[in-house]
């Protein structure tokens, strides 16, 4: 059964180390647009860290689709409109703020408006985030929350101290969120309902496509969800060891354009 649907994550797979889309990269993405294939972008990031590269890449047309947020929202490109939102309460949010002041973890929590941090001293990663995806960072105390729409946290540090808090992270807490590192120095936290596998199901089921019908490119452990819920899993050659046992096909790293060798080897062969 030939490939309807890609979803494609961008950092450390559309881009390169440069934060660029090769030229390659872009004219595979083209021919597969014109072949009739939904290309989606399902990323962590807000929708701000987003507009440029799907005007760079067409994908603002009727018909067209993004995921951001990791899953947490699914919008139309050429409307805004969202087809599928899911966030955190404002009692989640509370729990994990506390969490990561006892872990001793800069967060902040990701909004449509920006990013907002509980931290006076705003961390060099989150500053770092905001340059990033184009957010402006807002600083405001827990209590000043609550009438905040959230859609992620993440806690943010240095890889070897994210590394070491991670085991430290209470079950009741990993049973009830979605708790993935989309970087050395990003974890990530979600709805335990919300993914990007569960995101590519939903959109999947409105166009009326099945599962097999769908390839997912990614690269880090918060992109796992939508290589094993995709038809077919490729991980880039620059990914996550633990993320190539799961890939049905490797491809090329995110510097030798391995987006466009793997829509032209197994999409438009």
């Amino acid at each position: 059964m030939s490939i309807k649907l890609v979803a494609i994550d961008i950092d450390g797979t559309l881009l390169n180390s440069q934060h660029e889309i090769t030229p390659e990269v872009y004219q595979a993405i083209q021919d597969a647009k014109k072949a009739g294939v939904k290309i989606v972008i399902a990323t962590g990031r807000p929708i701000s860290g987003v507009k440029r590269i799907l005007t760079e890449l067409n994908l603002l047309d009727e018909g067209d689709y993004v995921i951001t947020f990791n899953g947490g929202l699914v919008q139309e490109t050429a409307t805004g409109n969202d087809v599928f939102k899911e966030g955190l309460s404002y009692a989640d949010y509370l729990e994990l703020e506390y969490l990561a002041r006892t872990l001793k973890l800069p967060m902040h929590a990701s909004t449509k408006e920006g990013i907002f941090t509980a931290n006076r001293n705003i961390g060099k990663y989150t500053l770092y985030e905001s340059q990033l995806v184009d957010a402006p960072v807002f600083y405001r105390t827990p209590d000043e929350m609550e009438t905040k729409e959230i859609i992620k946290l993440m806690m943010v540090d240095e890889a070897e101290k994210l590394d070491a808090a991670i085991p430290q992270i209470p079950t009741s807490i990993t049973q009830r969120f979605t708790v993935a590192k989309s970087a050395p120095f990003y974890l990530e936290v979600t709805p335990k309902t919300v993914n990007k596998g569960e995101a590519i199901r939903q959109l999947s089921a409105l166009l009326g496509l099945s599962m097999e019908q769908t390839m997912a490119i990614g690269d880090q452990e918060n992109d796992r969800s939508m290589l094993e819920a995709a038809g077919v899993a490729v991980v880039m050659e620059n990914g996550s060891p633990e993320l190539k046992k799961i890939a049905t096909h490797i491809t090329k790293s995110n510097d030798e354009s391995g987006v466009a060798y793997a829509i032209r080897k197994w999409v438009l062969k």
